[in-house]
């Protein structure tokens, strides 16, 4: 979603798309090569299945860019342009800074940031206040509203860090809160999970006595 971000920002801010936006599309030009080369670093150390559902994601990516980018270049012009380009990176950055909600409520579920690193957070904000700001200075909505909902997003994020700051990790053998059907159904993944756990001790454990039977028949054999 980043990745996809960058790059329609990137053309968004081309002279020929949205005039006197240039640093809008030197910002997510560059942002845009580093998601790249986080993509290929995935690519090159998942595992196979990963691999593929990455795979999968990339071309849906590259899809919706090129569809927008024939589609501004060839069947529109001017202020059309602008506005579709405008609108394309618009919905998708709000995409990308509405991401981190289901963070944000597992943050909330289990009354702990171990999740949501706080730098993390704060970059968010920044960017996003940052980029508000900009895009209020030159009256572009298309700029500030989405990173508008980014800064939001992200001092919500800090306002639950403040509040849960002090637990780092969920307390041991807690179970997140929950209702009715959901609860029961946390406290049964958590009760396989112990038995799972015990299964392998046990298995652990009885291979090692069966070596160790092993050892002395062999030991009693040659004596």
């Amino acid at each position: 979603m980043t990745l996809l971000n960058c790059l329609l920002s990137a053309w968004y801010g081309l002279p020929f798309v949205s005039p006197n936006n240039i640093l809008v599309t030197t910002i997510n030009g560059a942002g845009s090569v580093i998601e790249a080369i986080y993509v290929v670093i995935f690519l090159i150390f998942a595992e196979r299945k990963a691999k593929i559902r990455m795979l999968g994601l990339l071309s849906v990516v590259t899809t919706i860019f090129a569809t927008v980018v024939l589609v501004s270049l060839l069947a529109l012009h001017g202020k059309a342009r602008t506005v579709f380009c405008g609108l394309a990176a618009t919905v998708f950055s709000i995409c990308m800074y509405a991401s981190p909600l289901s963070i944000m409520r597992l943050v909330i579920k289990t009354k702990s940031v171990e999740y949501m690193p706080f730098l993390l957070s704060l970059s968010v904000f920044l960017c996003g206040t940052s980029w508000f700001i900009y895009g209020l200075l030159g009256l572009d909505p298309f700029i500030y509203i989405p990173n508008g909902c980014g800064s939001f997003l992200g001092l919500m994020q800090l306002i639950l860090y403040a509040i849960y700051r002090k637990n780092k990790g969920p307390a041991a053998g807690a179970v997140p809160a929950g209702k009715g059907e959901d609860a029961g159904d946390e406290a049964d993944e958590v009760e396989d999970a112990k038995k799972a756990a015990a299964a392998v001790e046990m298995g652990e454990a009885k291979i090692k006595v069966n070596d160790d039977t092993a050892v002395v028949d062999k030991v009693a054999a040659q004596v």
